[in-house]
Parts: C-alpha cells; sequence; structure tokens
C-alpha cells in the first residue's frame, strides 16, 4: 500500500515538474501569450491566472517574471509584507512574487523562493538578474522538504501550488515547522466547496489545478489545524462559474449544461491565512520548586 502512494505521489511530481518545465523553457525562449500567465501554460487565455496584478506591479518586473506566473491570487498583496520581514514562497515558479516580496520587505529583509523544477530556477535567477535585486534567493527543492531550518522565517506565501502536491498535510507540517512563532501563512489556492460528481470533480480539477488536487474548503481548514495553525481564515477571492470551464469542458465530451449545477460556483481561488501560535511565557521553562512537576 505504501508503494503504490509513493508512486502516486512520484507520478504527480514528475508530471508537475513536466509541464512547469516546459513553460517556462516557452517562456525563456519568447514564446507569445494571448493573455499573460495562462497562455504559456495552456495556450489560451484562462479566467483564474489573468489580470491578477496590477499595471503598477508588473512594470517594476522583467517581461519574462510576469509571463511566467501561473497563480490564481496575489499573495504578495494580501500577505500584508512589512519591511525587515523574511518571506518565503513556496513553488516560486519564475520568481513573481519573490521579486514583488522583495520590494515589500526591502533591503532589511529577505525573500527566499522554492521550486523543484531547474527550468523555472534558471528563468527564476534571470528575472533576479534583470530586475536588479540583491535581498532575494532561489533555493532547488520540493516543497514537502523545505530547505531551512526550523523559525526561519515571518512568512510563508504561495500561488495555487500546494493544491498540486500529493501530500498537502506535509506541506502544512513543513511551513509551520519554518515559520517562527507568530508567524504567518498566506498562500492563494484552489478550494472547492459541496459535493459533486467524482468524474465532474476530476474533469474540473484538471482545469483548474493541471492536476486533479484541490481541496474541498472544509478539508483545507482541518489540516491546518492539525500542521498546528491557529487563527484559520479562507476568504474567496475569485468563484469560478459554468462560463469559466464551458470551452475547456466542451472538449472533454461533457454535457456542460446538465453538469452546471454541480459545477457552478463550487470552485474557486481563495486567500488563505493563518498563524504560527506564538510561544507562550515560561512554557517551555524547566521545572522548579516543590511540586511544580506532580
Amino acid at each position: 500500500m505504501q508503494n503504490e502512494v509513493n508512486e502516486m505521489e512520484t507520478g504527480i511530481r514528475d508530471v508537475v515538474r513536466e509541464k512547469y518545465g516546459a513553460a517556462a523553457l516557452r517562456v525563456s525562449t519568447g514564446g507569445s501569450s494571448c493573455c499573460g500567465a495562462a497562455a504559456a501554460l495552456d495556450g489560451c487565455c484562462d479566467p483564474i491566472t489573468s489580470n491578477l496584478y496590477s499595471d503598477g506591479q508588473t512594470a517594476q518586473l522583467p517581461e519574462a517574471a510576469v509571463l511566467a506566473s501561473f497563480g490564481c491570487g496575489n499573495p504578495t498583496v494580501l500577505a500584508e509584507l512589512n519591511p525587515g520581514e523574511t518571506v518565503l514562497d513556496l513553488g516560486s515558479g519564475g520568481g513573481i512574487d519573490v521579486l514583488l516580496s522583495a520590494k515589500r520587505v526591502g533591503p532589511t529583509g529577505k525573500a527566499y523562493g522554492l521550486d523543484m523544477t531547474d527550468e523555472m530556477l534558471a528563468l527564476a535567477e534571470e528575472n533576479k538578474r534583470k530586475a536588479g535585486v540583491t535581498n532575494v534567493e532561489f533555493l532547488k527543492g520540493e516543497i514537502e522538504n523545505i530547505p531551512l531550518p526550523d523559525n526561519s522565517v515571518d512568512v510563508v506565501i504561495s500561488n495555487c501550488v500546494i493544491n498540486l502536491s500529493a501530500d498537502k498535510d506535509l506541506v502544512l507540517r513543513e511551513a509551520f515547522r519554518v515559520l517562527k512563532p507568530g508567524g504567518r501563512l498566506a498562500v492563494s489556492d484552489v478550494v472547492t466547496t459541496g459535493a459533486m460528481l467524482p468524474e465532474i470533480r476530476q474533469s474540473v480539477l484538471l482545469w483548474v489545478g493541471c492536476v486533479a488536487g484541490a481541496l474541498e474548503e472544509s478539508e483545507y481548514r482541518n489540516k491546518l489545524t492539525a500542521a498546528g495553525f491557529a487563527g484559520i481564515g479562507v476568504e474567496p477571492t475569485r468563484v469560478y462559474r459554468i462560463e469559466d470551464a464551458r470551452t475547456f469542458l466542451s472538449g472533454q465530451g461533457i454535457d456542460v449544461d446538465a453538469i452546471a449545477p454541480q459545477v457552478d460556483g463550487k470552485f474557486m481561488s481563495a486567500f488563505i491565512r493563518a498563524v504560527k501560535p506564538a510561544v507562550k511565557p515560561f512554557e517551555n521553562a524547566p521545572c522548579c520548586g516543590p511540586g511544580c512537576c506532580s
């Protein structure tokens, strides 16, 4: 059984690496796009990945960083980053959120980007060079095994990447580990609400998240709680309607109008907040005095 789980995780990881590696190469070789990020990945305009950043933000960045953004939100704004903070972006891709974070935390802060795809890391390094930022470091690794010490970052962000992992519990435990006490998680991700037929969920999630791995909202909350987080909030940022998925689903041999009630409004991009509780005073103090350990 464990071997089957490991094979599934490896298979998903390989699909993600191949898909996003190819997207990075397309962007780095001057591939065109009809509406920014989504076209580089899927070749079409996509309501999930388009129009997430203001012109003022994208004007500060290399074009390739914008074209290589395949997220579903803008965690750099929603995270309310402060000067001097250390921030980590899980699944940083071409680096758009890392570069924007670096500007927000300023020269006294630090922005890390973590990605497992060589092509994306190479593109991110080139974007870093073009942007002229010095408080950025890109790391190679998997979000299930973050190569940073315990209690080392103030904020963990991510942009539509956690849904791609086959072991979300481990991802969230790792995020909790590297956060400082009182640190915060601020991620954009795709979540679902309500029940639907498994085959319909599979088809729509293949469109929404590239790999059918988005969590139901209550399950996301439960996993965050199990990892140790508190102050959990899920705020919808874009709710997807049947019109958003119509073209994709029609190409799958599905009667879109017939399944509309099961799809319409049940998939959304959301901003997910959580906090690593601060250590209480004297919580780890040694036992002293008569009867204190009784």
